[in-house]
């Protein structure tokens, strides 16, 4: 019968989504298995590389030089060695081959930054942060090594008005022989500015140069030695030594001939006393200098203090009483944690997430992304409406499948995150080659239903006969398939549980996916244990055949939009190679089916002709286009590119933002995008509030979109989200109502 072979293509097309998902896990993993690592990590604020200078080589004797580069987003800032009023330095811990060794950050001259009542010392911009290495006269590292791995492990916290801890790891494989000269430039420029000692030949140790201490709460600093070039002008000091001065206080400064003297507060909350203060002077940058090149020249000085410091402010401390009762509470909270960091989420929060995604999951059913797999559902379900303990059978498989299906795709992302790919739900339609083999596997799932070809006609009896003799396997896979079309959706209470699991324990995740596969396949389940659902059917016959052929435009038009989205990942090069190709499929499936002669011909030509189209066609799927014309067009209608701390930006600057994270293999986005996000009501609104519209396109993989969306608890699209100054950003639900985004535009 045909909805037999119906089964029987399903249980073969498996294994085609199953390469196409393995292809592009091993494609994503490929620049994790090399050993390469990264060189380089970029989070919403900054972007942050290791650098190397090694001009002759590594090799005794010779110069290296490594260095971590930051790139900050505009008014964000890092700090100095010294950070002043708040604030932590970079810090850089290195792992080198034997005979390495690294040394101190050779700190550039930093800037003053104050913000509201305070000071701190940083930079903004761009920086290098350079360490000199030197190598041993027993470096050996071997005679077939070409290159020496360079491991850094840095920490840094990048403020404006808040904080972000943030840090990285980064990888470099330094060639030994050759030079490696590329970033000289960028670490002469550093060189240029480590601040000078102020007298060449003593180390920055002048005798005159001293900070006497007056009236027990001011230091009086002379410095002699300066450059000509600096006497008469308005200087900064950094001080190296960390809570000794005020450091936003107004102070004065003179100039006797080539002595330059101040008069510095000192801070109320100093819990220093040194008897040598190494300090930094450089001339008094112009106001309003912002993130531009510092082209000043910084000079050291160490300041032999002379006086006797005053009683520094104490430290807060607490009775020994106190303090006993307090490590004891320690030890009890920290017994207490050992068991629950293995458990994860509280368990209120865990059945919530697990609620969420079983909801999720029975909503998904009505996405326009699940139609597709209604032929399969429906014509498998008639088939085993008279017979109660198949269809009972049948039902359990099937969710079976989706339910396990769905476990090995959350398992499969959670591994990729776990080999530091920034991947989230849906993240194998970000791939060309998935989008492609996907087309293919509906184009032949089409055919089949209209009666093109029938499996019979050209597999062994062997094979054909699989699901007469397995039925519950081909059920089973029919739940698969239906998990390979339902999975690029995110219906509502899907997202909030998705973005759960990237914080859970791997046990508690899979939970989460196994929820919403449950739900997913929950309206089959409980219908197949309804005798009045089965009851209600009409009796097989010769309708089950004129539906099945209906159920081929639905799959067809699955593959315009897969076309579809391949464009906007590939171009419209990228689009046509595609239809080629399914041109080039479907002629050999019509050959196959064929019979005598004509079968061995036809077959034969078909065959020949689609590998040449292959070969042809098939690296226009993967190119990346020059152009976006998806970008231009967004432009065009009000919407802007997204980018990592855009919205910050403009948000700072007083003016509301609309950010929309979504991708073109999203239906729910697509469907949003023609609907509310088109509604005149709605950008009415929005341009009556002046809200900047930013679109995040997810289509391809973007690091920086999935940073985006795990800091607002997501990991996959559509995500809408209101930004507003001094308040918390708002999280819209996934399929949109007019009603709702101009409710949220009214309180802006």
């Amino acid at each position: 019968m045909p909805s037999r072979l119906f089964h029987r293509l399903a249980a073969t097309l498996f294994f085609i989504a199953a390469s196409a998902l393995w292809t592009s896990a091993i494609a994503q993993l490929g620049t994790k298995t090399t050993g390469q690592g990264t060189s380089v990590v970029t989070t919403p604020y900054v972007r942050a590389e290791l650098l190397a200078y090694a001009p002759q080589g590594v090799a005794p004797g010779q110069p290296l030089w490594l260095g971590l580069s930051i790139t900050h987003q505009p008014e964000w800032h890092t700090y100095w060695k010294n950070p002043g009023d708040s604030g932590l330095p970079t810090d850089l811990a290195w792992t080198l081959p034997a005979g390495l060794d690294a040394g101190e950050i050779a700190w550039p001259l930093p800037k003053k930054i104050p913000i509201g009542t305070l000071a701190n010392y940083g930079y903004e911009g761009t920086v290098l942060l350079p360490v000199p290495v030197t190598v041993a006269s027993t470096y050996a590292p071997g005679p077939l090594a070409k290159d020496a791995t360079i491991k850094l492990r840095a920490s840094w916290l990048v403020c404006r008005k808040e904080c972000i801890p943030e840090e990285g790891e980064f990888t470099l494989q330094l060639p030994i022989k050759s030079t490696t000269a590329l970033n000289g430039a960028a670490f002469d420029a550093a060189a240029k500015a480590q601040p000078q000692p102020v007298l060449a030949g003593t180390n920055g140790v002048v005798p005159d140069s001293q900070a006497q201490i007056a009236n027990g709460n001011v230091l009086n600093v002379s410095v002699q030695g300066l450059p000509v070039a600096l006497r008469g002008k308005t200087l900064d000091l950094f001080p190296e030594t960390a809570e000794v001065i005020d450091n936003a206080a107004q102070w004065k400064q003179a100039w006797n001939g080539s002595v330059w003297t101040a008069q510095i507060p000192l801070s109320a909350q100093r819990s220093a006393s040194p008897s040598l203060m190494p300090v930094v002077l450089a001339e008094q940058a112009a106001a309003g200098h912002g993130a531009g090149p510092d082209t000043r020249t910084g000079y050291r000085a160490e300041l032999k203090v002379l006086g006797t410091w005053p009683q520094g402010a104490s430290v807060a401390s607490v009775s020994p009483a106190l303090e006993a009762a307090l490590k004891a509470n320690a030890a009890q909270a920290g017994s207490a944690a050992t068991p629950a960091a293995g458990s994860g989420a509280s368990s209120l929060t865990l059945i919530a997430a697990l609620l969420g995604a079983l909801l999720g999951g029975l909503i998904l059913n009505l996405m326009p992304c699940v139609f597709p797999v209604l032929a399969i559902k429906v014509v498998g379900f008639t088939q085993h409406a008279q017979d109660r303990r198949a269809h009972r059978i049948s039902g359990m498989a099937y969710t079976a499948g989706v339910v396990l299906s769905f476990i090995a795709l959350g398992a499969l992302m959670l591994g990729l995150r776990a080999a530091g790919e920034a991947v989230g739900w849906g993240f194998q339609l970000q791939s060309p080659a998935v989008v492609a083999s996907l087309a293919a596997l509906f184009t032949l799932i089409a055919l089949n239903l209209a009666g093109v070809f029938e499996f019979g006609h050209f597999l062994p009896s062997s094979v054909a006969s699989l699901q007469a003799r397995h039925p519950v396997a081909d059920s089973f896979l029919t739940g698969v398939l239906a998990v390979a079309v339902a999975s690029p959706c995110t219906a509502p209470f899907m997202g909030a549980s998705m973005g759960l699991t990237a914080t859970l324990p791997a046990p508690q995740a899979l939970a989460v996916f196994a929820a919403l596969g449950l739900g997913l396949a929950l309206p089959y389940l409980v219908a197949s244990f309804v005798p009045a659902v089965a009851r209600a059917l009409p009796r097989p016959g010769a309708w089950m055949d004129t539906f099945r052929k209906l159920m081929a435009f639905p799959m067809l038009a699955t593959v315009v939009w897969l076309v579809w989205v391949l464009g906007q990942q590939s171009g419209i090069d990228g689009a046509g190679a595609l239809l080629i190709l399914l041109v080039g499929l479907s002629l050999v499936v019509w050959a196959l089916s064929l019979a005598g002669r004509a079968r061995v011909w036809m077959a034969s030509v078909s065959i020949a002709a689609m590998a040449l189209l292959v070969w042809s066609f098939a690296p226009h799927i993967t190119n990346v286009p020059t152009t976006q014309s998806a970008t231009q067009a967004s432009s065009a209608t009000g919407w802007q590119p997204w980018a990592p701390g855009a919205a910050e930006q403009i948000v700072a600057g007083g003016r509301p933002v609309f950010v929309d994270f979504t991708a073109a293999w999203c239906v729910t986005c697509q469907y949003n995008k023609k609907t509310t996000l088109a509604h005149a009501d709605v950008l009415a609104d929005l341009q009556t509030k002046n809200v900047a519209l930013l679109r995040a396109d997810w289509t391809r993989r973007d690091p920086a979109i999935t940073a985006a969306l795990a800091s607002l608890g997501r990991n996959g699209v559509p995500v809408y989200v209101f930004y507003r100054p001094g308040k918390p950003p708002v999280v819209l639900t996934e399929v949109l109502s007019v009603d709702e985004v101009r409710a949220t535009i009214a309180q802006l």
